[in-house]
């Protein structure tokens, strides 16, 4: 069926009704899309968009996939809830699969809805498992806008929101590119590690539970850590009994080039987080950690659940998700289009001064903006501006760090010509943001 309403009546009835609070922008404005397949999007007035951030990048398996499709019409057909106390076949089928795909021994799974969710359970789990109630993450990190989770989101989205429950601290982020103890050496030598310990130790009164972080920090800044980082992170959690949670959301399920992104350095965590594009474009999470932990916590009575918790809908398009990333080859595709984008990004980097640094892999890379290489000012107003311009010729990204960073995260069905052509138009931006026209 056409759609009936003009974009401007939708806008209308959106300043009348709508909350206008998002992500990235505190305004009623278009495009209002209605329409999505495989790595395009469409508004309400027929105009195309490469969508370079899968979404929220919740669809990087591809806009209505129609394994997914099929996957929700099949639950339609049987149970679409449960309830949250009994088992039903589907959680315990998708579990099964989680088992499959994860590193050895972590065999256990509870699922929820979101990205916040997920980790707010994953501390529940860490602080029944430890007795301890201390939290860590690093300064740009992202873990959600739930209350728990906000709480140790320290990359943004933080100020007015408090006052936050205690026992949660901010240690140093590894962000070589303007890192004040190494940038100017051959290597991460681990002294942000060193000293954020050294404080943690000084402020915690004893009751450390874990640290959660990212493997490589998406919404801070497209930030990749240093060799063998996450390796010093987890040793020294370690040798204060504290537990290493892995928030995968925006980085597991195949989108770096493996199946998870603490594989790069070869952790194993003990407990980490799925979310994101698990449900292929449906809201649903995970938690898996190992049969000891589980066991422990269980014992005392944790209940971390919601009302669709495991429900079987959710289920069955994460069951068809994991499908998808096997039977297609994902963690090769992840790899075949990320090295084909960041060749593009690198050509753009030498024709554009203002691109200071380029990084991240597989599907998830930004780059950030500078107003000198040498310097390394943050070109603040000509990424946003940037931004602005790619979205409207028809490419959505995700602007980052106050405008100095774009993030890009296209689906795993982007083709070459596609990834031309978003490259053609971050081109053009770039040129119009540099020369002021």
């Amino acid at each position: 069926m056409a759609n009936q309403w003009t974009e401007e009546e939708l806008l209308d009835l959106a300043r009348k009704y709508s909350f206008r609070s998002r992500m990235d922008r505190n305004a009623i404005s278009g495009p209002v899309l209605v329409w999505g397949r495989g790595s395009v999007v469409r508004d309400v007035n027929g105009k195309e968009y490469l969508d370079f951030n899968s979404g929220q990048m919740c669809a990087a398996l591809g806009h209505n996939h129609p394994r997914i499709v099929q996957a929700l019409q099949e639950s339609c057909e049987s149970l679409i809830h449960s309830h949250m106390s009994l088992f039903n076949d589907k959680e315990i089928i998708l579990a099964s699969r989680m088992a499959e795909i994860a590193p050895p021994g972590m065999n256990r799974s509870m699922f929820l809805t979101s990205g916040s969710d997920s980790n707010e359970a994953a501390m529940a789990i860490a602080k029944r498992y430890t007795g301890g109630y201390e939290i860590a993450s690093p300064v740009v990190s992202f873990h959600g806008q739930s209350e728990a989770a906000r709480a140790v989101t320290f990359s943004g989205w933080r100020q007015g929101y408090g006052p936050y429950a205690p026992g949660n601290y901010p240690i140093i982020a590894p962000y070589r590119y303007r890192c004040s103890f190494c940038q100017n050496k051959p290597g991460c030598d681990y002294t942000c590690l060193d000293t954020s310990f050294e404080l943690l130790d000084a402020q915690s009164d004893g009751q450390m539970a874990a640290v959660i972080t990212e493997p490589l920090f998406s919404a801070g800044g497209v930030i990749d850590l240093p060799e063998g980082w996450l390796r010093e992170l987890k040793l020294r959690c370690e040798q204060r009994g504290m537990l290493l949670i892995l928030d995968e959301a925006q980085t597991g399920l195949a989108k770096l080039g493996s199946m998870w992104g603490f594989e790069h350095e070869g952790v194993v965590p003990d407990i980490f987080t799925v979310s994101k594009h698990l449900g292929g474009g449906i809201a649903v999470s995970a938690v898996v950690t190992t049969d000891e932990i589980e066991e422990k916590v269980s014992q005392t009575g944790l209940v971390v659940a919601h009302s669709h918790s495991n429900d079987p809908l959710t289920s069955n398009a994460a069951i068809a998700s994991i499908d998808i990333i096997l039977e297609e080859n994902l963690v090769d595709v992840s790899t075949r289009i990320g090295e084909y984008w960041k060749g593009h990004l690198n050509d753009l980097a030498e024709r554009h001064q203002l691109i200071g640094d380029v990084r991240g892999r597989g599907l998830l890379q930004g780059i950030e903006f500078v107003e000198d290489r040498e310097t390394r000012t943050p070109a603040y107003q000509q990424g946003q501006e940037i931004g602005r311009r790619c979205l409207e010729d028809g490419l959505i990204v995700s602007v980052r760090r106050s405008g100095s960073v774009i993030r890009f995260v296209p689906p795993f069905t982007t083709t070459e010509d596609q990834m031309d052509l978003a490259a053609d138009i971050l081109d053009h931006a770039i040129s119009s943001a540099s020369s002021g026209t």
